[in-house]
C-alpha cells in the first residue's frame, strides 16, 4: 500500500499531546511547533482521523522545496505527480500562507500554485483550458516559511474538533479537542470521580466520558478523503469496526457537570444523549459554591469565564474566590482551572502546583494545576 508523509496539525501548546496520542496508537512521529510529522498508508490516515482527540487535521505532504521566485514555485509545483492524487474532475481550492519568505504575497502564491497544477493536469489528461472541478474536493494549502515551500492536502474536511455531538453550544464554547486536551493533562483515571463546576454545554464532561469509555472521538462522523476514488472505503470500515471493539461501554464512570444556568444543563444533557453518553454523565443545575462531597481522589476541571468582556471582571474574580473557598477543603482532589486572567492565583488564594500555557483559539490562557494528595499505596500481602 502506498506510503505518505503526513502531518497532524494542532493548536500551539498541544502538539506534544498529539505526539503522545500517535505513539500510543503505535505510530512513530516527530513533534514540531504546531504539528506532528509521521508516515503511513491509508489505514494510518483513517486511524489518525478517527482516534486523535487533540489534533485539528490530518494532511498529506504532497511536496517540499525551496522557492524564492514565482518561476521556481511554478516549476517545482508542476513537477509534482498531481495525477496520482487529483482526478481530472477534482475540485482543488488552494489556500495559502507565507511567513518570513521572499514570496510574501499569499494571493500570488495561491494563484501560481493553482496555475502550475492546472498546467500539469491539462497535459496529463489532454484537457486544455479550464478543468471542470465538478468532482470530489481536494483542499490544498501552499505554505511558505523562510522560503521553504510545503504543499499539503487535507484528508479530514471539517476540523477534527467537530465530533458531531454538539447540537447547541453556549456563548463562549470550548472546542472539543481543547476540552479533550484539558482532561488528558490531568491525573484523572476512569475509576475516579470527575467534576466540571461550570460545564456550559457539557463539552469537557463528554470528552472525559469518551476517554473513560475508550471511544474513538471521530466515530460519529465522516472524513473528506472517504470521497476520493483512490481511497478504499473498506479500510475505513475496518478501522471503525476495530474501534468499536475497543470501546468499553460497560464501565461505570463517575462524571458530573454543574452550571448555574438551567438552560445550559439541558443543552449539555441533549449533547451527551446525542453521542450516546446520556447515562454516563450526571448534569445538575447548581451554584459552584454549593458543591460538597465525601468522595476522595477526584479531579475538577473548569473553564470558567475569563472576564474579557467589559464589566465582567469583578463577577468573574468573585467566582475565582468562591472556587478557592469551596475546593480548599478537598485535600485529596486535584483541581485544574483554565483562564486568561494571569492574576487568578491572587483571587483563588493559592499558588498553583504547576501552570501550563495553552491557546484557546487565538487567546493565550494558563492551565492552573493544583495537585491533591496521592492515595496511599495498598499494603502488599505479606504472604506473597
Amino acid at each position: 500500500m502506498k506510503q505518505f508523509k503526513l502531518v497532524a496539525t494542532a493548536a500551539s501548546g498541544m502538539e506534544a499531546l498529539v505526539g503522545k496520542e500517535l505513539r500510543d496508537l503505535g505510530i512513530d512521529c516527530q513533534v514540531e511547533n504546531g504539528k506532528a510529522i509521521f508516515y503511513g498508508d491509508i489505514e494510518t490516515i483513517a486511524t489518525a482521523n478517527l482516534w486523535l482527540r487533540t489534533a485539528d487535521r490530518i494532511k498529506i505532504i504532497v511536496g517540499e522545496f525551496k522557492a524564492v521566485t514565482f518561476e521556481e514555485l511554478f516549476e517545482q509545483t508542476k513537477a509534482l505527480p498531481w495525477e496520482d492524487i487529483l482526478p481530472m474532475d477534482a475540485e482543488f481550492p488552494v489556500a495559502g500562507k507565507s511567513i518570513k519568505s521572499t514570496l510574501f504575497s499569499i494571493s500570488d502564491c495561491q494563484a501560481i500554485t493553482k496555475k502550475a497544477i492546472v498546467s500539469r493536469l491539462s497535459e496529463v489528461y489532454h484537457r486544455y483550458g479550464r478543468l471542470p472541478e465538478t468532482g470530489a474536493k481536494f483542499p490544498l494549502e501552499v505554505a511558505l516559511l523562510k522560503d521553504q515551500v510545503t504543499i499539503t492536502l487535507d484528508t479530514t474536511g471539517p476540523s477534527l474538533f467537530k465530533r458531531g455531538y454538539r447540537l447547541e453550544k453556549g456563548g463562549a464554547p470550548l472546542k472539543e479537542n481543547m476540552a479533550a486536551a484539558l482532561v488528558m493533562l490531568t491525573n484523572w483515571r476512569k475509576d475516579r470521580p470527575f467534576y466540571d463546576p461550570v460545564c456550559g454545554s457539557g463539552t469537557i464532561c463528554i470528552e472525559a466520558a469518551l476517554i473513560g469509555h475508550n471511544i474513538a472521538p471521530g466515530f460519529n462522523r465522516d472524513f473528506l478523503c472517504e470521497d476520493w476514488e483512490w481511497v478504499d472505503g473498506n479500510i475505513f470500515d475496518k478501522v471503525r469496526n476495530e474501534a468499536e471493539e475497543k470501546a468499553d461501554y460497560d464501565i461505570e464512570l463517575d462524571i458530573m457537570g454543574t452550571d448555574i444556568d438551567g438552560k445550559m444543563i439541558q443543552i449539555a444533557q441533549n449533547n451527551a444523549e446525542e453521542i450516546g453518553l446520556g447515562d454516563s454523565i450526571q448534569f445538575k443545575q447548581m451554584q459552584l459554591k454549593d458543591f460538597t462531597t465525601d468522595k476522595e481522589y477526584g479531579v475538577i476541571v473548569a473553564n470558567p469565564p475569563y472576564g474579557e468582556r467589559l464589566g465582567e471582571e469583578e463577577s468573574v474574580r468573585k467566582l475565582y474566590r468562591e472556587m478557592g473557598e469551596t475546593y480548599r477543603p478537598l485535600k485529596t482532589w486535584s483541581k485544574y482551572i483554565l483562564t486568561s486572567d494571569l492574576t487568578f492565583e491572587t483571587y483563588y488564594k493559592a499558588k498553583a502546583t504547576k501552570k501550563r500555557k495553552l491557546y484557546n483559539g487565538a487567546l493565550r490562557t494558563d492551565f492552573f494545576q493544583y495537585w491533591g494528595t496521592r492515595p496511599p499505596r495498598q499494603a502488599r500481602d505479606v504472604s506473597e
